[in-house]
């Protein structure tokens, strides 16, 4: 844990990367799979990853990603679907090989309750799945000594059309520039990392 916590007092939100460092297809593999290995609510995995490298679509979607080795975007599922949450259902039955009577009346719970909200409330749900993998994906990069900043500051309808993810019922949440900080042009980079102290963080309720 000692080496975790000293991984992570090396990562900072990098405002500048070098575009000629590439970052190994191996790294982002494993920086993919802890997303893909991340909890998510009722184990839906309400939310797709898309790995950008090409440099005109990077280009259309923002100027600043276009140094980064790798853009990661989180795209979350548009509504809840019966579909959606019968394969995800399935998919545990055939991994495991048995039905499970508890899970089968879990899965009836969700039916009768996700589907019947409106869209844009099961949107931002599946958002806040996302951004448990975002966490997933900051840590695993700061693992693999890869610098990672993530960033809301985009137009997600122009993200979404670019993409063509509404086409695959996803709405884009959040993006994450992946590579390797500058040597130089980066006013973050030396600066000491502040956060409150754990006195005013936590508080313990014995």
């Amino acid at each position: 844990m000692s080496d975790l916590l000293q991984t992570l007092q090396w990562r900072y939100a990098t405002k500048k990367m070098d575009p000629a460092k590439k970052v190994a297809k191996e790294k982002i593999d494993r920086i993919l799979e802890a997303v893909r290995l991340t909890a998510s609510s009722s184990g839906l995995q309400q939310y797709e990853m898309f790995v950008v490298t090409n440099p005109g679509l990077r280009e259309q979607i923002k100027a600043q990603v276009t140094d980064a080795s790798h853009l990661l975007v989180f795209a979350a599922w548009d509504n809840y679907t019966p579909e959606r949450i019968n394969a995800m259902f399935d998919l545990v039955n055939d991994e495991r090989g048995f039905k499970n009577e508890g899970w089968e009346a879990y899965r009836q719970q969700l039916l009768s309750t996700y589907p019947q909200r409106d869209a844009q409330t099961n949107f931002e749900h599946a958002a806040r799945q996302a951004y448990i993998g975002l966490g997933s994906a900051l840590i695993a990069a700061a693992e693999e000594k890869v610098d990672a900043t993530p960033m809301e500051g985009f137009d997600p309808a122009k993200v979404d059309e670019i993409l063509k993810l509404r086409e695959r019922g996803l709405r884009s949440v959040i993006l994450l520039p992946i590579g390797y900080r500058a040597e130089e042009g980066d006013w973050l980079v030396n600066l000491k990392k502040v956060r409150r102290p754990l006195s005013q963080f936590v508080t313990e309720l014995a």
